[in-house]
């Protein structure tokens, strides 16, 4: 019997002419895939059984992590604090104000004197955990969660970390990649503090870590990665120059990462579908579509099935006790239920609005912003918030 879904039909399923690792690899996650959707299927002529969103569970979950998350990962508790408040967000589940002025707490002593966040109070400054604390705050919508960010030392150590070429190190002395720009470019400019020192010959960096495949790299001559792709086009987007970047090849790469059986995102060519790029490849098409629409251009339309990403997030990814996974049998934790709740958000606006969503009109999420993956209330309060403030 035919599915009655976009994703999971049987003409897309993969076949492989060698046996490999790899092939055997594919085959047996959409095996795993097939028998989560055959769950829904009708029986004795009934019809089929629709999906649920197990909301309530989530939250749940969330809420349980969350009285943890100033206590796990010892180098990345800022970003523990950023997924769960994000999810959070997403399902416009309120925090208690006790809550969230210990997270601010919290976060504020992870602030390192010279300036940006450390992954653990008393350790050095980076950059990653330096976006996760700031969007974690911007989530929290409170003027003392964005009071708390002391905006003169933050924009000192960004500014420390810009390299002659346009790049940016990941922490002073450390590694360059794709990642520290798009994260310097998100905090300074989400907090008004974006310079020109700070932008110098940053696009063409970026620009040049595009690769042949179409997606980009982490730095200049690597291979083209999900992630990646999705830092360096929302920092291109943020400095306005999206016309830096090979469009045509851009988007057959992303394209190509959406999986014909599963539905979901792959992150690079020849890899298994995984739910946390359904934020990091699908917001990229919500980024060009602003771009063109900014321009006076067509959508997209149809770059990517939106329908079969939402069916993969909702069958396969939601956990029995809470929490989203990256696919059947793996476990469920916040970064991936961060990610595959952002891009459920994503592939929600893309279903047309004459179709109902598979887990029915009460249950859309909140929209994600795709440049900053912070809500669109929580973006507007900061962005109105920081507008106002005292200029460095």
């Amino acid at each position: 019997m035919e599915r009655p879904f976009f994703a999971f039909n049987d003409k897309y399923r993969f076949s492989a002419p060698v046996d490999t690792p790899t092939t055997q690899d594919q085959i047996a996650t959409e095996a795993l895939c097939e028998r989560q959707a055959d769950h829904f299927m009708p029986l004795n002529g009934s019809d089929w059984e629709k999906p649920v969103f197990y909301r309530g569970t989530h939250i749940a979950y969330l809420s349980a992590e969350l009285e943890r998350c100033s206590k796990a990962l010892e180098s990345s508790r800022p970003w523990v604090c950023y997924w769960i408040v994000h999810s959070l967000c997403l399902l416009d589940q309120p925090i208690s104000d006790d809550v969230k002025t210990r997270l601010v707490h919290f976060l504020k002593s992870c602030e390192a004197p010279g300036g940006g966040y450390a992954g653990s109070p008393g350790q050095v400054a980076h950059i990653a955990p330096t976006y996760a604390a700031v969007l974690a705050l911007v989530s929290l919508e409170t003027e003392e969660a964005l009071a708390s960010i002391n905006r003169k030392t933050l924009a000192s150590f960004l500014v420390s970390l810009h390299q002659p070429d346009g790049s940016f190190r990941m922490h002073v002395g450390g590694e360059v990649d794709i990642r520290g720009v798009y994260c310097a470019l998100a905090v300074a400019s989400i907090t008004h503090i974006l310079s020109p020192e700070m932008v110098e010959r940053t696009a063409e960096w970026l620009a040049s870590c595009q690769t042949y495949q179409g997606g980009f790299g982490g730095v200049v001559g690597t291979e083209a990665h999900g992630g990646y792709t999705f830092c360096g086009v929302a920092a291109l987007t943020i400095l306005g120059k999206m016309k830096l970047i090979n469009m045509n090849t851009l988007l057959k790469w992303l394209s190509n990462r959406q999986m014909a059986f599963e539905g979901g995102f792959s992150g690079r060519s020849n890899k298994l579908v995984d739910a946390c790029y359904s934020f990091w490849q699908g917001a990229v098409f919500s980024l060009i579509d602003t771009e063109l629409a900014r321009e006076n251009e067509p959508s997209l339309g149809k770059a990517f099935e939106a329908r079969a990403l939402e069916e993969y997030l909702m069958l396969c990814c939601q956990g029995g006790r809470g929490g989203l996974r990256d696919k059947p049998e793996k476990y469920c934790d916040p970064y991936h239920t961060c990610y595959a709740l952002s891009g459920l958000s994503i592939a929600q606006r893309y279903i047309p609005a004459n179709e109902e969503l598979l887990c029915g009109p009460d249950e859309a999420l909140k929209i994600t912003h795709p440049v900053y993956n912070v809500t669109a209330s929580s973006h507007h309060m900061a962005d109105g918030y920081f507008a106002n403030a005292d200029s460095l």
